[in-house]
Parts: structure tokens; sequence; C-alpha cells
């Protein structure tokens, strides 16, 4: 039996031996990145490049549902990149908009 589901894997229109599985599975790459950067302060998010991490996510994993055969492994990699872009962005939003700590300069006293 797991030889019969390896087998229809393998030759899948979406599988292993067409780039309808290399592509999406490289594409973690950016999923994994911004998980990483969950850690960094949210002052050094980018607007731009997040809200372009959550569109693409969201296009094409409508996309990815339309398309025949329906290609799994697209939609999985990109409702992550649209959950990471929108946490991200959320992130940003929260600290730009709606912190209550204000960063005052220094005032020198003469």
């Amino acid at each position: 039996m797991a030889a019969t589901k390896l087998q229809a894997f393998w030759n899948h229109p979406a599988g292993p031996k067409t780039i309808h599985f290399w592509a999406p599975t490289f594409k973690w790459g950016i999923s994994i990145a911004n998980i990483a950067d969950f850690a960094k302060p949210p002052e050094k998010i980018s607007y731009p490049q997040q809200v372009a991490v959550a569109c693409t996510g969201i296009i094409w994993s409508r996309y990815s549902l339309v398309i025949t055969p329906k290609n799994w492994n697209l939609f999985s990699v990109n409702v992550a990149m649209a959950g990471t872009g929108l946490y991200q962005l959320s992130r940003k939003i929260r600290q730009d908009y709606l912190s209550d700590e204000k960063d005052a300069a220094p005032q020198l006293e003469a």
C-alpha cells in the first residue's frame, strides 16, 4: 500500500518530477524567513515587504485551488505566507499606531 501511494505521489501532475512541486517547495524559504523575523523588533519590519508577502499569499492561495490539478503544496505555502505577512503587519501597526509608549527625544537642559 505504501508503495502504491508513493508511486501515485511520484507520478502526480504536481509531483516531484515537475516544477509545480519544486517551486512551492522552495517558496517555503520565504515563509520560514518570515517566521524567523518574528524575533525582530517591530520597528525593523518593512510595510512594503510584508504587504507584498501577505498579498502574494492571499492571491496565490486562491489560484492554487482553481487550477487543475489542485496543488496543495502551493496552497499550503501561500496560506503560510499570508498568515506570516499579516501577523508581521499587525505587529508593525500595533507598534506604530496603537502603542501607548511615546519615544520622546531626550531634551538637553541648559
